[in-house]
């Protein structure tokens, strides 16, 4: 058997690297257009940082996995082809920041239906809306040599900063298909990749369209969680209670759970606000504004929490932060990653720098062009500046670098080594009164108290 992934970014790079790990013998290749991203993953240093990925493609990158451009020469050999292009919400025409921008998946379909010389199962990996089956489905019937395809859903659910262990020990795997004689022949195929490692009843069959909706709605249930305990924190705030007290008691309710009860600056990441974005576009589609609403009201509680952040910092600094150093640790949107997107620290940064604040971040994997690029907007020009130049914008090699000489600390993603840092050297070094803001109650903020900094957590 020899499969074909498009697309070499979060998922594909991932998820293909897992499969040639467990099924030796199945020839595995990962293509994209994007040939600095290949060389990325041919080299020692992968575009995608997860725990335990570089040995895993170590051992198998060069016997049964490959990285390649070749797009055309891969979908002609491959028998099952994944699709993990992006599908980002769009910015433009109907629907615009909320449905997603499927130009990518139409593109893919075309360039398969256009280049593929024999019968192929075709698997969506991409994060997509319901019913995009059927436009993949319309696509690929239209090629002109009569060529029979089969379609199947088989969405990712993978926790970034966990990926490797998430696809060692899924809870689930989930394969969509149709239930015609060839679409279950496809749909089994699929399955006998995953029962090489994973358990067969840890493998879930259903129809396409419950498939494709199941992503959108697994992630707006978490999204949710989270948006919930931080309205919460708000209230806990503002009352006296301590946040996560009130997490722990409601976790040990066993139709509750303890699992994403965690109070933060805000949720982030690639799939949660897009997906519900792309749920609310949905549900107005088919004429359910109620529903839309209700799930619309779970980003905006997670925007409000990102600017409630912000403005305690002003508000704690004396109602001002203008030409005042702000520390801001971490970048990335959750620990044990370099991925950026919809981080909390976007928002948080640009809001500090709307109040003149001069804005330091340190985060231990993601550079510097790509801290200014998603601030500023715009490319940096690699020395350590952005383009577009907001000097009051710069990024340290390191944490101390970064809080040297600042008023205030805002901790935003959940490093592991900002709860080993010296405070105590820290504090020498800054201005005081000093302020630690701790986004993510990663910190022992009574220690920090005693060694005489003032200190603020979510919810507490």
């Amino acid at each position: 058997m020899k499969i074909c992934c498009i697309g070499a970014g979060y998922v594909g790079g991932p998820t293909m690297a897992m499969i040639a790990l467990k099924a030796p013998d199945i020839e595995v290749k990962v293509v994209d257009m994007n040939a600095a991203r290949i060389a990325a993953w041919n080299s020692g240093r992968l575009p995608v940082y997860e725990p335990g990925l570089d040995e895993v493609v170590k051992q198998t990158r060069g016997r049964n996995l490959h990285f390649s451009t070749d797009v055309t020469g891969a979908i002609r050999a491959a028998d099952i082809i994944f699709v993990a292009v992006n599908t980002p919400t769009k910015t433009y025409g109907v629907g615009a920041g909320r449905a997603a921008d499927l130009r990518f998946i139409e593109s893919v379909a075309r360039t398969i239906a256009e280049t593929a010389t024999g019968p192929k199962i075709i698997v969506e990996k991409s994060t997509i809306p319901v019913k995009t089956a059927e436009t993949i489905k319309d696509i690929l019937a239209a090629n002109a040599r009569g060529i029979a395809f089969e379609v199947l859903s088989n969405p990712e659910f993978l926790a970034e900063g966990t990926a490797v262990a998430d696809l060692q020990s899924p809870d689930r795997v989930l394969i969509g298909g149709e239930r015609t004689p060839t679409g279950e022949k496809a749909l089994q195929t699929l399955v006998d990749v995953y029962a090489r490692w994973v358990p067969r009843d840890r493998i879930i069959t259903t129809n396409l369209w419950s498939s494709e909706l199941s992503k959108l709605v697994a992630n707006a249930f978490l999204a949710q969680r989270i948006s919930s305990i931080n309205s919460i924190s708000a209230l806990c705030e503002a009352t006296g209670a301590d946040v996560d007290e009130v997490a722990n008691a409601i976790g040990k309710d066993s139709r509750i759970g303890p699992k994403f009860l965690k109070a933060s600056v805000g949720f982030g990441g690639s799939c949660f606000q897009k997906d519900i974005l792309n749920l609310v576009y949905l549900c107005e589609h088919f004429g359910l504004p109620e529903v839309a609403t209700y799930w619309d009201s779970v980003v905006r509680m997670n925007d409000y929490q990102k600017r409630r952040f912000a403005q305690k910092i002003v508000r704690a600094l004396f109602g001002t932060v203008a030409d005042k150093r702000i520390a801001v640790l971490g970048f990335a949107f959750k620990k044990d990653t370099n991925d950026t997107r919809e981080s909390a620290a976007i928002s948080v940064c640009r809001d500090l720098l709307a109040e003149q604040a001069h804005v330091v971040v340190y985060d231990p994997k993601v550079p510097a062009d790509e801290i200014h690029a998603d601030v500023l907007g715009k490319p940096s020009n690699g020395s350590g500046q952005g383009s577009g130049e907001n000097p009051r914008l710069t990024v340290a090699k390191d944490a101390y670098e970064a809080c040297a000489g600042a008023h205030a600390i805002a901790v935003v993603t959940e490093w592991d080594e900002f709860k080993r840092l010296d405070y105590g050297r820290i504090l020498a070094a800054m201005n005081k009164p000093a302020f630690v803001f701790d986004g993510r109650n990663i910190l022992d903020l009574a220690k920090l108290n005693t060694l005489g900094f003032r200190t603020y957590g979510i919810g507490k």
